[in-house]
């Protein structure tokens, strides 16, 4: 599953369900950054997002950082579990998701990086 995975270089995931849903989450790279979480502001169900958007926020104790939707879409689904326990989002994907996106334009994947090309954008940020 995570070779299906693609990345952003603000460093979101993404994860394609059922061929037009994307399962947004941040990396591990960001999670890291950000270190212990506090907070979790999600999006609105219904909410229409373009690529590049910010439609959630995640606030440690250090800093707040917005999440950017790597696709343009309408909110499906969001993960309230985040909202008791923002620290589930280092758990897994299957638990750390922050919200799903019916993609409306399929054409915003294709400048996504797969996992080799991010490690290699990550070896370039340090």
């Amino acid at each position: 599953m995570a070779d299906a995975l693609k990345y952003t270089k603000e460093h979101e995931w993404l994860k394609l369900e059922g061929g037009n849903v994307a399962v947004i989450g941040i990396t591990e790279y960001a999670q890291d950054a950000l270190g212990d979480l506090v907070f979790v502001e999600l999006p609105e169900i219904g909410r229409k997002v373009g690529k590049g958007d910010s439609f959630a926020v995640v606030e440690s104790v250090k800093t707040a950082a917005e999440v950017y939707s790597p696709v343009s879409g309408e909110v499906a689904a969001i993960n309230d579990n985040l909202s008791s326990d923002p620290e589930l989002i280092k758990k897994s994907l299957e638990e750390g998701w922050i919200a799903k996106i019916k993609i409306t334009n399929p054409a915003d994947l294709e400048g996504l990086m797969d996992k080799a090309a991010y490690d290699e954008f990550l070896s370039k940020q340090e």
